[in-house]
């Protein structure tokens, strides 16, 4: 299948891949339609560049109902969740949200997630990606299939479930004129239960650009009434709606991870730079032994963060990376940073070749390419400064 996020060519998307309830919206918006992981998604609107912009100056709204949601419930969904997750959901208070990960057995990533806790003590929802939705549901289903004694549901509500994103430094002003909720009042990785738009709904204080902003999960048959309101409502301050495209370059500057390009059933948690999602200390869990192996004796492989440092093109998922005239692993995720003006990326090599200021050269399209090691996050937000203007 075709993916924009792995710097494909686009195809036509086809009569088997679904539409999210705002198929039509998007049509009338003029957008660009492929296919992305089962679904007909939009990758672009006006442009993928002018997306970007707005959501680093002003806000940009997403349609995220091919993402899946996971109802888990019962006296035992805390011990469950410890079971099947790396990080340590007793940690959460009701109403924060974690980020967190899939384990499989040899220590590798099926899929990264985020937990939610409800209210009610018992009850949480999990949010899985696209890509991975049917397999991490019936993975979550095997897993509690092979523990019998546990007082725990597992039942996917997708279908029931609408999703949409705003992100950007005018989102809270935006979403405020729509609520009586006091949205000051939910920081980061928090969620609540209020009315938006006159819906009632929950929305969580995450996202995935690096921006501040809200997920909102309305239940779906009114998920076109938010986001038309949402839409009105943001118009005087530069709110646009966001496809795909721009969403991994925002991800990638704030060095936000894909599955299938840096996590992967054969890439550890630790080669990917997300040791701090998993919590050794809490118990058992899938994977814990081969992961505590692997942290123990290091890991060969890191993922670290480069720019081009000569012209030569955009490095892309795949493409070779050297150090000292030998192959050392390869392009995870790059592209053009329409924030920073230059080509970026994440690679995994072999641990001895990471270090930030140390050279590396980028195969692009069999061509060496000067690259250097650098910090990341690529861009990090200002915090408690007011928005730019747009």
């Amino acid at each position: 299948m075709t993916e924009v996020l792995g710097h494909q060519v686009a195809g036509e998307p086809g009569a088997e891949d679904r539409r999210t309830p705002l198929h039509d919206r998007h049509v009338a918006l003029g957008a660009r339609l492929i296919p992305f992981a089962g679904w007909v998604m939009p990758v672009q609107y006006g442009g993928i560049l002018a997306e970007h912009r707005a959501v680093r100056l002003a806000a940009g709204l997403f349609d995220l109902g091919h993402m899946g949601q996971v109802d888990v419930r019962g006296a035992d969904a805390l011990p469950f969740l410890q079971a099947v997750t790396t990080n340590d959901v007793a940690a959460l208070e009701p109403w924060q949200a974690q980020y967190s990960l899939l384990p499989n057995e040899r220590g590798g990533v099926i899929d990264d997630i985020i937990v939610y806790r409800r209210d009610e003590g018992d009850g949480y929802m999990v949010v899985v990606n696209a890509s991975n939705a049917a397999k991490d549901v019936a993975w979550l289903h095997a897993q509690r299939e092979a523990r019998p004694g546990l007082d725990v549901s597992v039942r996917d509500a997708s279908d029931e479930t609408g999703m949409v994103a705003i992100q950007g430094p005018r989102a809270e002003e935006i979403v405020a004129r729509l609520t009586d909720l006091d949205l000051a009042a939910i920081g980061p990785f928090a969620w609540a239960r209020g009315t938006v738009a006159g819906i009632p709904m929950c929305l969580a204080r995450t996202g995935y650009t690096g921006e501040d902003g809200f997920e909102f999960y309305p239940p779906i048959e009114r998920v076109g009434e938010l986001w038309d309101a949402l839409l009105e409502a943001g118009a005087p301050d530069g709110l646009v709606p966001v496809g795909l495209g721009a969403r991994d370059t925002l991800r990638l500057e704030a060095r936000m991870p894909l599955y299938g390009q840096e996590l992967g059933d054969d890439i550890s948690p630790f080669e990917a730079g997300l040791g701090w999602a998993v919590k050794l200390d809490k118990g058992d869990f899938v994977g814990r032994e081969p992961m505590a192996e692997l942290r123990a004796r290091g890991v060969p492989r890191k993922t670290v963060g480069f720019r081009l440092v000569e012209r030569g093109g955009a490095p892309r998922s795949h493409y070779p990376v050297r150090a000292e005239g030998r192959e050392v692993g390869h392009v995870t995720s790059g592209a053009v940073s329409p924030t920073l003006g230059e080509n970026i990326g994440l690679a995994l090599v072999e641990a001895d070749a990471a270090g930030v200021g140390r050279p590396l050269e980028v195969m692009v399209r069999g061509r060496p390419v000067r690259a250097e090691q650098i910090k990341t996050p690529f861009y990090r937000r200002r915090r408690n400064a007011a928005p730019p203007a747009s």
